[in-house]
């Protein structure tokens, strides 16, 4: 038992030093009685139990506890590592308080007060440390937390820029019966109740700060909040950033342009088409994917929120006044103990720069198809004769420089899923078998299909074009376009690579599976023998 320690052979006990010493031992039988979980022994749970059960190590649980030690008292039931281990276990697993009694071996009224009184200290004493405008310097940010991806993309020569990626997060809630408050958080856009905690981020993925959470009704949209932001100053954020820093942001955020730039900030933001267009010019669909290549890291952060499983529920309302406090402190753990979501490698200022010419290109191939109206001329095109032999071969490392990332080759496998079985409208050029044309079904939409165009020679694929919202684009290629290549490339030359998942379909029922009724004159019982 490690809580009475010997230090000398021989001891003089007084009345008040036994009867502490009895009652400390009373306390220890009362805390380890028909344990389940003990995290006051360090033999008891493995380094691997602590990940699973708190989502952090053993060794990060033992420094956290160190911000809360002198904050949460031990009580007769739970010690404070206990009290610890059961805030963290409830925001990873999302079990409930009735639950957790049962795995520890306590009330349920003592489940609560141990997660309210560790969640309030650490807010006292570990996340002003480890999030907010104030924990970290705006020099910091720009030295230790920005790609040189993002600041050869949207930075300057002097390298002296804050770059920011913002968005506003979704924590989901129970319908309320105050009618006002349900009003207020309703979202038209996912038509649920929710609260939006607007998330700052650097361009690694690190947490600047949790503003919020706000409303969710038309009048708290992500441009409305961070006009709330910028106008009250919050967490003097005016005097954080400086003139010439950038923004990243979603269209969200579009009514808020004029402001930031009133400002002296920069704002890049993915580009809308114009009223009546179907697709992005080539100009705006680079650029927007420049945006994209910054961006996508506040979308990984967000994420990483909601694999707190606590987080990812569907919330009562009644812990709506400390949701804001939950989201916090799983930020501030994630840049305390975890790595950065998008370090950056050697090669980012070469692809940055490789993206910046790409950006200033025009797409060739898009002007052809459209001057010999190749999408309505089906005579011109013809069945592949020789399997395309000709097609490059493409390894890895080239799929990923066409693509400038590997998002759009995640989803490849599962676009030629739909197609290797003789679904693949697969054509080639009468006047050049260097040209195919190739029909793909949409991912989101049944009645949807996108053409697409691809021109290559024995060595190298040389331009593409593709029917799509961004498929117009020469800074890399959309998912259509990745998804061919991959295949065409290189998945038909490796016959171990997987195609998509199983289609569990085949154990759900399909109401549409009707049998065909069979009329009765058509029947032979109907027939009379004359």
């Amino acid at each position: 038992m490690r809580v009475v320690e010997c230090k000398n052979d021989c001891v003089l006990l007084n009345r008040s030093t036994l009867f502490e010493l009895l009652h400390k031992l009373r306390t220890f039988a009362i805390q380890t009685e028909k344990s389940r979980i003990d995290f006051d022994s360090d033999e008891a749970l493995t380094a691997s139990d602590f990940i699973n059960l708190t989502g952090i190590t053993k060794a990060n649980f033992t420094d956290l506890y160190t911000y809360i030690k002198d904050l949460v008292r031990n009580t007769p039931a739970r010690s404070t590592k206990t009290s610890l281990g059961i805030y963290l276990f409830k925001m990873k697993s999302g079990i409930s308080n009735k639950v957790l009694s049962t795995v520890f071996n306590i009330t349920k009224s003592s489940i609560r007060r141990a997660v309210s009184s560790v969640r309030m200290a650490l807010m006292q004493s570990f996340v002003p440390q480890n999030l907010g405008l104030s924990h970290i310097s705006r020099e910091q940010i720009i030295r230790n937390h920005t790609r040189p991806l993002a600041q050869t993309l949207f930075g300057d020569i002097s390298n002296t820029q804050a770059i920011l990626v913002l968005d506003g997060t979704y924590i989901y809630i129970q319908k309320s019966g105050n009618f006002q408050f349900q009003r207020r958080t309703f979202s038209i856009h996912k038509s649920r109740p929710l609260l939006k905690p607007m998330i700052v981020v650097s361009t690694t993925g690190y947490f600047i700060t949790v503003l919020g959470p706000y409303f969710a009704d038309y009048k708290n949209n992500d441009a409305s909040i961070l006009k709330h932001i910028l106008h009250n100053n919050i967490e003097d954020i005016k005097n954080w950033v400086e003139e010439n820093d950038i923004f990243i942001v979603d269209r969200g955020f579009r009514d808020s342009l004029e402001l930031l730039e009133d400002l002296g900030i920069k704002a890049e933001m993915p580009c809308f088409m114009q009223k009546g267009q179907k697709q992005m010019t080539t100009q705006d669909a680079n650029a927007s994917r420049l945006v994209t290549k910054v961006r996508w890291v506040v979308e990984s952060a967000n994420g990483q929120i909601k694999r707190w499983k606590y987080m990812d529920h569907v919330l009562p309302t009644n812990q709506v006044p400390y949701i804001g406090d939950h989201v916090r402190i799983i930020c501030a753990i994630c840049n305390k103990y975890f790595p950065s979501l998008s370090p950056g490698n050697t090669d980012d200022e070469a692809l940055a720069t490789k993206m910046l010419y790409l950006s200033k290109q025009i797409n060739n191939l898009k002007s052809r198809v459209e001057d010999e109206n190749m999408e309505k001329r089906r005579v011109i095109w013809t069945e592949p004769d020789d399997c395309l032999i000709n097609f490059p071969k493409l390894d890895e490392t080239d799929l990923r420089n066409i693509t400038c990332g590997s998002y759009q080759l995640k989803l490849a496998s599962s676009y030629m899923q739909e197609h290797i079985n003789g679904d693949c409208e697969m054509q080639v050029h009468k006047e050049n078998d260097n040209l195919i044309r190739v029909r793909l079904q949409s991912r989101h939409v049944s009645s949807k299909q996108y053409l697409l165009w691809i021109e290559h020679d024995c060595v190298n694929v040389v331009a593409w074009y593709c029917k799509c919202r961004a498929g117009a684009r020469v800074v890399g290629v959309c998912a259509h376009i990745a998804a061919v290549l991959w295949y065409l490339g290189y998945a038909r030359h490796h016959p171990n690579v997987n195609f998509g998942i199983k289609n569990w379909g085949d154990f759900v029922q399909d109401a549409q599976c009707i049998p065909e009724s069979v009329d009765s004159s058509d029947s032979e019982q109907s027939v009379v023998e004359e």
